[in-house]
């Protein structure tokens, strides 16, 4: 994995100008989103970011203090600057109750996990390897040769195992008051069929008490023909939408729609606008988001997440371009400037009275 530049060069590309750049335009909002923001009408808008644990992020005096290098220093840090993180592992790995304890334990009680559901669980591929031992060894021996796996392959007391020790995995989470959501997150092959609904309601019953929200990956769900049927789709059946800020003209692009599909939540993760990279294969996952928002792309958003606000109890907002310090500094000015919106001032005019003193 490339270390971040530390060099700047905002005239070369000023959405990659390195972690030196990106540090110093944190310095003002330094505090902006270490708690919540509340509106007028009550709405809990939680700011923060997709991981806390990429290797460009964890790289000494990137966005960590020089010294935090254990994992538990890292995250102590991280929920005292955001109160929200989300959990990129569980896409990759089953949850452990263990790892799960560590993080309520490192954790203030009002942080919040949004955790990302496993590959098998939205229809994507996952290595054997990558299973615990015991559906491993439960494998049959065709399937457990394969280089990959789908949620197809595997025998039905298989597919249950897996739903079942993802939510044993994160049942510390759960218990503690600390799990947010559960982010279904569907590959763009995922397309707009009765069954790919049917998918999705399985998926929402399968998680029971647990919160889930939906980010669809491709266009033909919000095409001329498919719009207004998704979002009365999940409306209907009270699942969060996942709005997005990504690259947009590619097969995966989904638009900036502005829709609240459920009164307890509104999601919105921001991918960065980085088109050369983000269907590339062969690269790193992390060069996909690297890319850093200018101040004016991100108040292009402040209005769109007021408006959201009023039509849930919860908001929550994250970002996903986690290289280097890039998502950590537009999530501390997003908040900077969402705060002064619902203060009604400009950016910067007014101080989070949560944080005097």
């Amino acid at each position: 994995m490339p270390t971040p530049p530390l060099e700047p060069s905002p005239e070369a590309n000023p959405h990659d100008p390195g972690a030196d750049v990106a540090g110093e335009r944190a310095i003002p909002v330094a505090r902006a989103a270490a708690v919540p923001l509340v509106t007028p009408t009550g709405t809990t808008i939680r700011i923060g970011t997709a991981s806390w644990t990429d290797p460009t992020m964890t790289a000494p005096g990137v966005f960590y203090p020089r010294g935090a290098d254990s994992a538990e220093e890292r995250l102590t840090y991280y929920a005292e600057t955001f109160p929200i993180v989300e959990i990129d592992a569980t896409y990759y790995a089953l949850p452990s109750p263990r790892v799960a304890e560590a993080w309520v334990a490192r954790t203030p009680p009002d942080f919040v996990f949004d955790a990302k559901a496993h590959a098998l669980m939205t229809g994507q591929p996952t290595e054997p390897k990558r299973l615990p031992k015991d559906i491993r060894n439960a494998l049959p021996a065709e399937l457990a040769a394969k280089p990959r796996l789908y949620a197809r392959d595997l025998p039905t007391e298989l597919r249950d195992a897996v739903w079942d020790m993802y939510l044993a995995g994160l049942q510390p989470l759960l218990a503690s008051g600390q799990l947010g959501s559960v982010l279904l997150q569907y590959p763009r092959w995922f397309f707009p069929t009765s069954e790919g609904r049917d998918l999705i309601l399985e998926a929402r019953q399968r998680l029971g008490e647990v919160r889930s929200a939906v980010e669809l990956r491709s266009e033909t769900w919000f095409n001329e023909k498919n719009r207004e049927r998704t979002l009365r789709f999940l409306s209907d059946n009270a699942i969060p939408f996942v709005m997005v800020d990504g690259p947009q003209g590619l097969r995966s692009s989904v638009p900036p729609i502005v829709a609240v599909t459920s009164p307890e939540l509104a999601l919105v993760r921001f991918h960065g606008r980085r088109a050369e990279t983000w269907e590339a294969s062969g690269i790193p996952v992390v060069e996909r988001f690297r890319y850093l928002y200018s101040e004016e792309e991100l108040a292009e958003w402040v209005p769109r997440l007021r408006e959201a606000a009023e039509e849930a109890r919860e908001m929550h907002v994250l970002m996903n371009n986690c290289y280097a310090n890039y998502g950590s500094t537009n999530a501390r000015e997003l908040a900077s400037m969402l705060e002064a919106e619902l203060a009604g001032s400009s950016p910067g005019a007014t101080e989070n009275p949560n944080l005097a003193g």
